[in-house]
C-alpha cells in the first residue's frame, strides 16, 4: 500500500535535494515512488508544481510511436506519427496520476511565502534506511498517511537536534 508525505521545507531549492535523494533511492531499490511533487509558493503567492515527470511529453512520445506503427499498416507513417503524438499528449495532459493536484496546490496555499514542501507518494520495506537519508535536511511534516506512531517516529527523526 502506497504511503503519503508531505514535508515542509523554507525553500524549494532544499524540498528538491531530498526529492533528488529519494529518486537515488528509487535507484538502489529503498523505495518505490509514485510521484514526488515539489509545490512551491512563490514569494508573490502563486503556487507552482514541479512535476518529476510531465505526463504530457510521456504521452506524445507514446502516442507517436504507436502513431507511426499502425501508419507503416496503412502506408502514411508520418501521418500516424503526427496524428499518435498530438493525441497521446493530449491524453498525458488530461491524465492525473498520482498526487491529486488540486490537493497539492490547496496545500501550497498554507505554505508560507518563499516556502516548498515535498510531497511523496510511494512506498518502501526499508524505511529506517529511508528515515536516515532524509534526515540531513529537517523538514516539517505537515500531512501524511502514516499511522501516528509512525508519523511521530518520522517528526522526531526530522526535528533539529539540540546542542547541549
Amino acid at each position: 500500500m502506497s504511503t503519503l508525505v508531505a514535508i515542509a521545507y523554507p525553500d524549494t531549492a532544499t524540498a528538491e535535494q531530498v526529492r533528488q535523494e529519494l529518486i537515488r533511492a528509487t535507484k538502489e531499490h529503498l523505495v518505490r515512488l509514485e510521484d514526488a511533487v515539489v509545490v512551491e509558493r512563490k514569494p508573490d503567492g502563486k503556487i507552482k508544481l514541479h512535476q518529476a515527470m510531465s505526463t504530457t511529453g510521456a504521452g506524445a512520445a507514446g502516442g507517436a510511436l504507436w502513431g507511426g506503427l499502425i501508419g507503416l499498416i496503412f502506408l502514411a507513417p508520418l501521418f500516424g506519427m503526427a496524428i499518435g503524438a498530438a493525441s497521446g499528449a493530449f491524453a498525458g495532459k488530461v491524465s492525473d496520476v498520482g498526487v491529486n493536484d488540486n490537493f497539492m496546490k490547496e496545500l501550497g496555499a498554507k505554505l508560507p511565502e518563499g516556502g516548498a514542501a515535498l510531497l511523496a507518494l510511494g512506498s518502501t520495506d526499508a524505511r529506517d534506511k529511508l528515515i536516515e537519508r532524509v534526515r540531513p535536511y529537517g523538514g516539517e511534516i505537515i500531512q501524511t498517511s502514516l499511522t501516528s506512531e509512525e508519523e511521530e517516529r518520522l517528526r522526531a527523526a526530522l526535528a533539529p537536534v539540540a546542542t547541549a
